[in-house]
């Protein structure tokens, strides 16, 4: 994955990038809603452990990635955090917690289906009767074809971004293609290729692990899905 994503081999970059996420914060308040009384959480796909941090000031967290990249990052910038490498298709804490996560797209780095199912076992490890699961993940592609730019500034790098999208229906994998270009002449180029779930994808293999899916939303307050990147929030119900 690093070698596909800059942001993967730039965890600096990624945090600056995305500072005014408010991703955390929507997920807190969809746990608050579902499940108000929860202490203990884990997050899968934790990245640089940006949410985590948030989501650390009022759970007790542990945050699970593969990239052992993005955990280094993670402990030194934010050493309080228990985070640590793991494959989410596979690793198991050895303790069940309130709430588990998986935030940042991650689940739609997993393209197979056997894959995903092992993904939500791995969740339905963690879990008791009645916790609850928020995911954030692609729920529809995007599949305008003309590039798009943006500029992209942080306090230590400025660069142009260029983007473009394709759409392949019969493996519902949308590839994001980004040429960076920044202030120092340097130039980058990436491809991102994630998996969409549609929802009632989502709702079938969150059933298969013993999840009901209770909502589905863009965001706290948006009661209409319209995709393309939704929150699904799910309790386990064995």
């Amino acid at each position: 994955m690093e070698a596909t994503n800059v942001f993967y081999r730039d965890p600096a970059l990624y945090d600056a990038v995305q500072a005014d996420s408010g991703s955390a914060e929507t997920c807190q308040a969809l746990i608050e809603r579902y499940r108000p009384d929860a202490a203990a959480l884990v997050d899968f796909g934790c990245g640089t452990g940006r949410d985590l941090e948030i989501l650390a000031k009022r759970f007790e967290c542990t945050g699970v990635d593969l990239q052992a990249r993005m955990i280094t990052y993670a402990h030194r910038v934010r050493p309080g955090l228990d985070v640590r490498i793991g494959d989410m298709r596979s690793y198991r804490l050895g303790r069940r917690v309130d709430v588990v996560t998986c935030l940042g797209n991650s689940l739609a780095y997993v393209h197979d289906n056997s894959g995903i199912r092992d993904v939500f076992a791995t969740f339905a490890a963690h879990v008791l009767p009645g916790s609850v699961l928020v995911l954030c993940s692609p729920v529809s592609p995007i599949i305008r074809t003309e590039p798009t730019t943006a500029t992209v500034e942080t306090p230590g790098t400025r660069a142009t971004v260029t983007v473009r999208y394709e759409w392949e229906l019969r493996t519902q994998i949308n590839t994001m293609h980004r040429h960076w270009a920044f202030a120092s002449g340097d130039e980058a180029w990436d491809v991102v290729r994630r998996r969409v779930l549609f929802p009632r994808e989502l709702e079938h293999y969150a059933s298969g692990a013993g999840f009901e899916v209770v909502d589905m939303v863009n965001g706290v307050g948006n009661r209409a899905l319209i995709g393309p990147t939704a929150y699904t929030v799910a309790r386990y119900r064995p």
